[in-house]
């Protein structure tokens, strides 16, 4: 069996344990849970590094219990936030969770006859029927105010990090997932919480529940990751345009590909040990091929290719590579009509953009391209280029500059992609 700390450890994704964490793994099985906020019906790359936690995890022969906060992400977590969540009803949150089961489908064995198989559960089966006397009598008797006062997710927010302090609602979500720890313990004999590090104080509120409801010699531990940052310290995920989503309908397979395609070269390191399950001499010999000539990007070329097959599949991976190419390859008029619209507008997002209406097609290209849009700043130099084999409509050359432009070029229904030279295009939207 595999040791799980040591596979984390090299891969750059351990940050905290506990004492006595590491030799537990190794002395017996362990079910270990970590939990997920389903406020969303995707997840997405920010939640990835605690996935891979996971999966490594079940790999090492343990058992990975996946947690959706049915509960808990009725009232929001603290930790990291400045500011409080809003509230979602419980016919949405199991929504979110059915769509977040499937996801993780891809990463954890939920079908495994073997003792580790992997599950999913929801804090709200045990929370909902939870009156607030009984857990004031038989949690919150427990775990003193003082003991909360001093975890670092309750600090920063009472001492004016944060524009609106923080709810008493909001204060007992340390309590809440703390009886989660305790709840998994009891029932499912789970005796280890993983996280990301700004959860450690959450997570450790839960080993203390432990010990004090059941008494001190029953033990839990604590493992966390921690929070990946990009090569410039921003935060990982993020992007101008928003996170970065597993789901497809949010996030096109051809954009998250780009994504990963395009990350620096410290970080295509970083992330190929993270992000991605391949073994370590494996990525050792992609990092010394990748120094050898780093304008090749073998090491973002993998990290991509691994990646979006993982959360998409290898036919989402191949029209991505293939949308790629429209940009710099040879494309064909019918690779683009083979693109969806989403995955069409981010292949061509950031290209100079003119509207124009229907009853303006029907006229010849030099006329359309020249003073309807302006592609081309005069009829002259568009000619020339026309001669000269410059001059596409949607990856056609065209050979007559008074060739008249159609509905039937239209792609879609609405597009039309000028291109001049090899690099420089234009899109064309019929409104």
């Amino acid at each position: 069996m595999k040791n799980f700390v040591e596979e984390l450890r090299w891969r750059g994704m351990l940050a905290q344990m506990m004492p006595g964490t590491e030799e537990l793994l190794q002395k017996e099985m362990v079910t270990a849970y970590l939990g997920t906020d389903p406020t969303a019906d995707s997840l997405h790359i920010g939640h990835l590094c605690g996935i891979m936690m996971l999966r490594h995890l079940q790999r090492c022969g343990h058992k990975p219990i996946i947690l959706v906060g049915g509960a808990t992400g009725m009232i929001g977590d603290p930790s990291g936030k400045s500011q409080e969540r809003n509230l979602l009803n419980a016919e949405t949150l199991y929504h979110n969770q059915e769509c977040i089961k499937r996801q993780v489908a891809k990463f954890l064995d939920f079908e495994s006859k073997e003792a580790n198989a992997a599950e999913m559960v929801n804090n709200y089966d045990w929370m909902k029927d939870f009156t607030f006397l009984d857990f004031a009598r038989e949690v919150g008797k427990h775990i003193t105010v003082n003991y909360m006062m001093a975890k670092d997710s309750v600090q920063q927010r009472l001492n004016g990090t944060a524009r609106d302090g923080l709810s008493f609602t909001e204060f007992t979500y340390q309590l809440l997932q703390g009886y989660d720890f305790l709840y998994l313990y009891q029932h499912k004999g789970c005796k280890l919480q993983l996280g990301g590090n700004d959860q450690w104080g959450n997570i450790t509120t839960g080993t203390e529940l432990i010990r004090r409801t059941l008494g001190y010699e029953n033990e839990a531990f604590a493992l966390t990751c921690p929070l990946i940052t990009k090569a410039d310290g921003k935060k990982f995920g993020k992007t101008e345009s928003g996170n970065i989503w597993l789901d497809p309908a949010r996030t096109t397979p051809y954009k998250f590909y780009q994504f990963w395609l395009n990350v620096s070269d410290d970080d295509a390191e970083k992330y190929i040990k993270i992000f991605t399950s391949l073994e370590k001499d494996v990525i050792d010999a992609l990092v010394e091929e990748h120094k050898q000539d780093p304008g090749r990007r073998i090491l973002q070329k993998r990290l991509a290719e691994e990646v979006t097959v993982m959360v998409h599949s290898q036919e989402a991976l191949h029209a991505a590579i293939e949308a790629s190419n429209l940009l710099f390859g040879k494309a064909t008029k019918e690779g683009l009509e083979k693109l969806d619209e989403q995955t069409f507008l981010d292949v061509f997002d950031g290209v100079p953009q003119f509207e124009i209406s229907k009853d303006q097609l029907g006229q010849p290209a030099i006329e359309l391209f020249t003073t309807v849009a302006f592609v081309f700043p005069s009829k002259g130099e568009m000619r020339k280029m026309v001669q000269g084999g410059g001059v596409s409509l949607n990856k056609e050359k065209i050979t007559d500059q008074n060739r008249l432009i159609t509905t039937d070029d239209l792609i879609d229904g609405k597009y039309l992609l000028a291109q001049k030279g090899k690099k420089n295009y234009y899109l064309l939207i019929v409104k």
